[in-house]
């Protein structure tokens, strides 16, 4: 009775011995597979940030496509379409108050509106060819725009010239370059294509060098 006791005993033992010997393995084996895994991510994420410092290293724009919508809401292609209809707009009241004023300042500050504004209504139908990109007028400000510059021509338009027309006109620039020059630094700071960003930082300069002369001819070349 007691050999055999004994001889149970040792088969229990070795049984537990080889049984915890094989958690152990496993253990071992699924720690194995979750290291090589979490190695994996870490050396794809390495490579990731190689290849965009090589792309930059290399001259590659990585920023987001033209089109993407930027942090404003605003779409490249929305932002086109406005600066477009703001530009034509300075340069069809420009061309106006070339003819009609009688004002020798006011003909000059129109005279530079339509040279500007007509280079960067150019510089702007280049981007968007370049880019392939169709300016979107979709956007509720741009259709405004549109619609209250068409409204602003026609009343310059049937107003009789003068003094008090120069004065309209002086204005009415003075007005939409300050609403123009909010909404591009707007884009400026939103946009996430830095090529259309400089475009946008030379038009600020233009448009506020515009609104001071708009506002140093009101001020010392109209009198009232």
């Amino acid at each position: 009775m007691h050999s055999r006791s004994t001889s149970t005993g040792w088969t229990v033992a070795i049984a537990i011995v080889a049984a915890g010997t094989m958690l152990v393995g496993c253990q071992r084996a699924n720690n194995g597979r979750t290291d090589t895994t979490a190695a994996a991510g870490e050396v794809a994420h390495r490579d990731s940030l190689a290849d965009t410092s090589h792309a930059a290293a290399m001259g590659k724009d990585t920023t987001a496509p033209a089109g993407a919508t930027n942090n404003n809401g605003w779409t490249d292609a929305q932002i086109l379409a406005y600066t477009a209809a703001a530009n034509n707009a300075e340069v069809a009241e420009g061309r106006l108050a070339e003819r009609k004023s009688t004002n020798p300042a006011v003909k000059a500050f129109a005279r530079q509106m339509v040279t500007d504004h007509e280079a960067m209504l150019k510089e702007g139908k280049s981007f968007a060819s370049s880019n392939k990109i169709t300016p979107d007028t979709t956007k509720s400000d741009v259709s405004d725009l549109m619609k209250n510059s068409h409204d602003e021509l026609a009343d310059l338009t049937k107003k009789p010239a003068g003094k008090d027309w120069d004065g309209d006109f002086i204005d009415k620039e003075i007005d939409g370059h300050k609403a123009v020059l909010d909404k591009l630094q707007d884009f400026e700071k939103s946009t996430t294509n830095t090529k259309l960003k400089d475009m946008l930082t030379k038009a600020v300069g233009k448009v506020q060098e515009h609104l001071t002369k708009a506002e140093d001819v009101k001020a010392n070349k109209i009198k009232t």
